[in-house]
C-alpha cells in the first residue's frame, strides 16, 4: 500500500531531527524563560538544536540564562517581554520572524501563583493572575497563530496545572485561571488544526521551582503533606516538566492535538 505523501515527509522529518537534535532548526519562543522551569524549557530546547527567544519581565535573570546558554555555544536571545500586552506580543512575534524567518514554538509558560481563597481575593489580585495566567495566553495563542497559519505548521504548547483538572482550594483565581488555559487549548487546536497548527496544554503537579515557596509560607508541614498525597513519594524536577514539552513541540507528537497532559507523579491517578 502506497504511503501518503504527507506521513512520508513527516517520517522523513522525524529521522531528520532524531540525527541532528529533536528540534534541529527550529525556532522557539519560551514565555516566563528567565529562570525556573521556563529555563530549564530554553536549556533543553537550545540542546536539541532549536533557536529560542526568551520572554520575560525579569531582565537581570532573563539575561543571565541566556548568556550562560549562548556561552556553551548555543543560539539563545533574551527579551522584556509582558504578555499581558498585545502590542508587545506583536512586537515580539514580529521580531522573531524577522529576525529567525519563522515561529514554529510557542511554550505559554508566564505564569503567577498567587494565595487567596473565594473569599479572601479581592478584585485586583483577580484581575492581575487573570491577565497573567490567563490574557497572556490568549493574546500568545493568538499572536502565535497568525504566523503559523501562513507557514501551515506549529505547535503551541501552554502550561497550566493540575489546578485546571480539580478545584484547589485557597486558590481561587489560580485555579480559575488554568481551567481557562484548559479550554482555550482545545477551543484553539480545533480551530487551527486545519492549518497544520497543533496546541496542547501541559498539567505540572508540584514541581521544585520558585512557586514552591508559596506552600512553605503557608507552613514548613505542607511540603511533606503534599509529597505524602503524591504516589511516586516526591515533587518533580523541572526538567521533568521541560522533557514533556519538548516532546510536544517535536514533530514526535505530530497527532497530538487539543490533548492534556499530565506530568504530576500520579497526583491525578
Amino acid at each position: 500500500m502506497a504511503v501518503d505523501p504527507v506521513i512520508k515527509e513527516l517520517l522523513a522529518r522525524k529521522a531528520e531531527a532524531a540525527a541532528e537534535g529533536r528540534v534541529a532548526g527550529k525556532v522557539v519562543f519560551i514565555t516566563g524563560g528567565a529562570r525556573g522551569q521556563g529555563a530549564s524549557e530554553a536549556g533543553l530546547f537550545c540542546r536539541e538544536g532549536a533557536v529560542v527567544v526568551i520572554g520575560d519581565v525579569l531582565d537581570d535573570d532573563g539575561e543571565a540564562t541566556a548568556h550562560a546558554l549562548r556561552a556553551d555555544g548555543y543560539a539563545c536571545t533574551y527579551v522584556h517581554h509582558d504578555v499581558t500586552s498585545e502590542g508587545a506580543w506583536a512586537q515580539v512575534v514580529a521580531g522573531i520572524v524577522a529576525a529567525h524567518g519563522r515561529l514554529d514554538i510557542l511554550v505559554n509558560n508566564a505564569g503567577i501563583f498567587p494565595r487567596g481563597g473565594v473569599l479572601e481575593t479581592s478584585l485586583a489580585d483577580w484581575e492581575k493572575v487573570i491577565a497573567i495566567n490567563q490574557t497572556g495566553v490568549f493574546l500568545g495563542i493568538q499572536a502565535a497563530a497568525r504566523i503559523m497559519i501562513e507557514q501551515r505548521s506549529g505547535s503551541i504548547i501552554n502550561i497550566s496545572s493540575v489546578a485546571g483538572l480539580q478545584g484547589t482550594p485557597g486558590f481561587v483565581g489560580y485555579g480559575a485561571s488554568k481551567w481557562a488555559v484548559r479550554g482555550m487549548t482545545k477551543s484553539a487546536a480545533k480551530e487551527l488544526a486545519e492549518h497544520g497548527v497543533r496546541v496542547n496544554s501541559v498539567h505540572p503537579g508540584i514541581i521544585e521551582t520558585a512557586m514552591l515557596h508559596t506552600f512553605d509560607e503557608i507552613s514548613p508541614a505542607v511540603r511533606g503533606a503534599l509529597n505524602a498525597r503524591i504516589p511516586l513519594g516526591r515533587t518533580a524536577e523541572a526538567v521533568e516538566v521541560a522533557q514533556l514539552v519538548l516532546y510536544l513541540g517535536s514533530d514526535e507528537s505530530s497527532y497530538s492535538t487539543g490533548s492534556e497532559f499530565v506530568v504530576d507523579g500520579g497526583w491525578m491517578a
